[in-house]
């Protein structure tokens, strides 16, 4: 039996005994395969067992020290503890190790702006947009970066397209406000903001910038 794919199907089905009933006797068949160490790491990271998880990815990297999967799950463990430097780490290591997805790079992009590392974040941000171009998230993000390396119109760019994929993302919004308002585009400055305001009433930077606007 694949006990492996029975696990898998029953996290899917939200039968987390179930699932490690399964990963348990995948291991216990074959003790040296990493597969299942990950897999029940998974299952832990996904109730917030995260020591327990890290204790199995550990195991699963001490069989296979090129087990992307489990260097992209530690990090996404550590990231959840806030530890942005060892999430860094294992990222980069999960890449180093072959793994090639919009979400590793989207999430390598995001742990070095929390390490106050925009510049570096760029090329990953990046490159998680161009493997996903519908990644709203990601590509937020890399606008944010290229508005703090005051790149203005390459990142208006990517607020601008935020905003046609996801015409509620008020943040988006209120970026392009900005962004607008440094290029001295008063009227666009002001439409942008009173979009994020329209969208959420409450958004104190947006309310405050077009005081500043209109003040001025």
């Amino acid at each position: 039996m694949d006990y492996n794919k029975i696990g898998i199907d029953a996290m899917q089905e939200g039968d987390f005994e179930k699932a490690a009933e399964a990963f348990t006797k995948a291991i216990e068949e074959n003790g040296q395969d990493p597969v299942p160490y990950i897999n029940f790491a998974n299952l832990l990271s996904s109730v917030n067992e995260l020591e327990r998880a890290l204790a199995f990815y550990n195991r699963a990297l001490e069989l296979d020290n090129s087990a992307a999967a489990a260097y992209y799950g530690a990090g996404n463990v550590y990231v959840m503890k806030e530890s942005f430097s060892e999430a860094k780490d294992m990222f980069e290591k999960a890449l180093r190790s072959g793994m090639e997805n919009g979400d590793l790079f989207y999430m390598l992009g995001t742990v070095l702006v929390k390490l106050e590392r925009p510049k570096l974040a760029l090329p990953y941000l990046q490159r998680a947009v161009e493997l996903n171009e519908n990644d709203t998230e990601a590509r937020f993000q890399f606008g944010m970066c290229l508005a703090n390396e005051e790149m203005l119109d390459e990142a208006l760019a990517q607020f601008e397209t935020v905003i046609e994929q996801d015409p509620s993302h008020a943040d988006a919004f209120y970026n392009a406000g900005v962004a607008y308002a440094y290029k001295e585009n008063r009227e666009k400055a002001l439409e942008m903001l009173e979009g994020a305001i329209g969208i959420q009433p409450d958004h104190m930077l947006a309310l405050h910038a077009k005081q500043l606007i209109t003040q001025s």
